[in-house]
C-alpha cells in the first residue's frame, strides 16, 4: 500500500481487508495508537472504547476467514457522537447532567453498525445537548480543528468532524438539526450527509428537536458516505419519524457523469448573505463551473429568503429542545453550561401561537423547494458555510453566537444534503459546498457529489499533524 492506514478511506480500506493486505486488528491498534499521539491537542473523543474496539477488530477478523461479510463496514474503524447510545458504554451528551450515563441498550445506528462488523473506537465531543457551542464551562473541552486548533470545528458534531479530517477514525457518526454534520464538514473538509428527514431511525439518539433532528456519517469522500448509508438505513417502526420506503441504491450514481443535469444556483441566497467570505462566493462559483464544464445545466434561480427559513427552524428547534429538557431546566439548572442554557431560554419563551406559524411556514417552504423548484431541477448547488471557521478567541461572551452557515433550510424542508470540500481560504482553511436533493434521492446527491470530487481533486490534501503531536 502506497498510503499510510490512516489515510484510506472506507472503500479502500475494505478492498484492503479483502485482499489480505491488512488485518482489522492492524488497523484497530494503528487508530487507537493515532488517537493516542494527537487528540491531546483535539479534544475529539470524550470515550476511547480500546477494548472494544481491539475486539470487534478481533471479531471482523474472524468473520473474514470463516468467509463471512457482513458488509462495506466490516472492519472498518469509526466513532459515534456522544448523544448516541451505547450499551455499557457512558453517553453524556458532553454534559454534567449524564456524565455517568451508561445506556442498557444501543442506538439503532449502533446496533447496526456492530451488527455489519465495524469498530467501534469511541465516543465523540458535542455541544451539551446538541445545542449549546464550543464551552469551557462543561465536563469535557471542546474539539478543535485539526487545519489549525486556535480555530472551532464546527458544531455540534465537533468531535466527529475532527477525528475524521485528522484521520482517527474513517466515519464519525454525527446529528443534523440546523446543520450539526454539515457545518463541522464544512469547517473541518470532510464530507458530511445529512439524510432524507426519516431515512436514518433516531431512536437510541439523545434528541433536540422531534420534527427537526437527523442522523447522518461525515466521511472523507462521497463514496465512503454513500457506503456508510448502506449499512445504517432501514424503516425503524418504533421510530415515530421513520419513513417506510425503499432502501435506495446509494452507490447506484458514483460513476456516473452529470451531463444533462438540471442544477439550481440560488446566488443571491449566499452571495448577498451578512458575513459571507468572497472566498466562498469564489470557491461555489468554481464549483458551478466545473459542473457545467462536465455537462451540467447551471441556472441561476430564486428562492426564498434564507432568514425565513432560519426564524422558522429557530423558533422550532428552540421550542422542542425546552420541551425535551424542561424538568431538568426546572430543577437542575446550574448543571447546564451557560450556552445551552442560555439558548433554551429562547424556547422557554415561544407562544404556541409563534410555534404554530413555524410549523405552517414550514410547510410552504417545503412546498417551495420541492414542488417548485426541485419539480425542474435535478439538484441546488448553494453554500453550507458562509466563512472559514472562526477563532476561538474571536468568540465574545454575547448570546447567541453566531457562526455564518446555510444549512437549516434543508432542516426544515428535509431534503437530503451534503457538504463537501470545495476549497480553502488563504490561511490555509478548508472551504465548502452544498447540495441538496429530493425527498429520498440520495443517489442523485451522491452522484452530483461525486462528481464534483473528482473534478476538484482535493481528497489527497490533509491537515499537518507535526503540530497537533508537539501541542498533544
Amino acid at each position: 500500500m502506497t498510503k499510510p492506514l490512516h489515510e484510506l478511506s472506507i472503500a479502500e480500506t475494505g478492498a484492503a481487508l479483502r485482499s489480505g493486505q491488512v488485518t482489522a486488528s492492524t488497523l484497530a491498534q494503528d487508530a487507537l495508537a493515532r488517537i493516542a499521539a494527537l487528540d491531546g491537542a483535539l479534544n475529539s473523543f470524550i470515550t476511547v472504547t480500546a477494548e472494544r474496539a481491539l475486539a470487534d477488530a478481533e471479531a471482523a477478523d474472524a468473520a473474514f476467514k470463516a468467509g463471512i461479510d457482513a458488509g462495506p463496514m466490516q472492519g472498518v474503524p469509526y466513532g459515534l457522537k456522544d448523544i448516541y447510545d451505547t450499551a455499557g458504554i457512558r453517553t453524556t451528551c458532553h454534559s454534567k447532567l449524564l456524565v455517568d450515563n451508561v445506556p442498557a441498550a444501543d442506538s439503532v445506528v449502533a446496533e447496526k453498525l456492530k451488527a455489519g462488523g465495524g469498530v467501534l473506537l469511541g465516543k465523540l465531543s458535542t455541544h451539551e445537548f446538541a445545542l449549546g457551542g464550543p464551552s469551557f464551562d462543561l465536563p469535557f473541552p471542546p474539539a478543535r480543528n485539526p487545519w489549525n486548533p486556535e480555530h472551532i470545528p464546527g458544531g455540534s458534531s465537533s468531535g466527529s468532524g475532527a477525528a475524521v479530517a485528522a484521520g482517527l477514525c474513517r466515519m464519525a457518526m454525527g446529528s443534523d438539526t440546523g446543520g450539526s454534520i454539515r457545518g463541522p464538514a464544512a469547517y473541518c473538509g470532510t464530507v458530511g450527509l445529512k439524510p432524507t428527514y426519516g431515512l436514518v431511525s433516531r431512536r437510541g439518539v439523545f434528541p433536540l428537536s422531534y420534527t427537526l433532528d437527523h442522523c447522518g456519517p461525515l466521511s472523507w469522500t462521497v463514496e465512503d458516505a454513500a457506503l456508510t448509508m448502506e449499512v445504517i438505513t432501514g424503516h425503524d417502526p418504533l421510530d415515530p419519524a421513520s419513513a417506510d420506503v425503499p432502501k435506495p441504491d446509494f452507490r447506484s450514481g458514483l460513476e456516473g457523469d452529470v451531463s444533462g443535469l438540471k442544477i439550481a444556483l440560488p446566488r443571491h441566497f449566499f452571495a448577498e448573505a451578512e458575513g459571507v467570505s468572497p472566498e466562498v462566493v469564489a470557491a461555489i462559483d468554481n464549483a458551478a463551473n466545473l459542473l457545467a464544464k462536465a455537462g451540467a445545466i447551471v441556472e441561476e434561480v430564486t428562492i426564498p429568503d434564507y432568514e425565513l427559513f432560519n426564524a422558522v427552524g429557530r423558533v422550532i428547534m428552540f421550542s422542542e429542545a425546552f420541551a425535551i429538557h424542561e424538568k431538568d431546566y426546572r430543577e437542575r439548572p446550574l448543571d447546564f453550561g451557560r450556552l445551552t442554557f442560555t439558548r433554551m431560554i429562547l424556547g422557554a419563551l415561544t407562544s404556541g401561537a409563534d410555534l404554530t406559524q413555524a410549523y405552517r411556514l414550514r410547510r410552504e417552504l417545503a412546498v417551495a423547494v420541492n414542488h417548485q423548484l426541485l419539480k425542474q431541477y435535478d439538484v441546488i448547488l448553494c453554500a453550507s458555510a458562509l466563512a472559514p471557521a472562526a477563532r476561538f478567541d474571536s468568540m465574545s461572551d454575547a448570546f447567541p453566537p453566531n457562526w455564518p452557515i446555510q444549512t437549516m433550510p434543508f432542516n426544515v424542508t428535509g431534503n437530503p444534503a451534503i457538504s463537501m470540500p470545495a476549497g480553502f481560504s488563504a490561511s490555509g482553511l478548508p472551504l465548502s459546498v452544498q447540495i441538496v436533493g429530493r425527498p429520498f434521492d440520495e443517489p442523485m446527491v451522491l452522484r452530483v457529489g461525486a462528481s464534483l470530487e473528482r473534478a476538484l481533486a482535493l481528497t489527497g490534501i490533509r491537515p499537518a499533524t507535526a503540530a497537533l503531536r508537539q501541542a498533544a
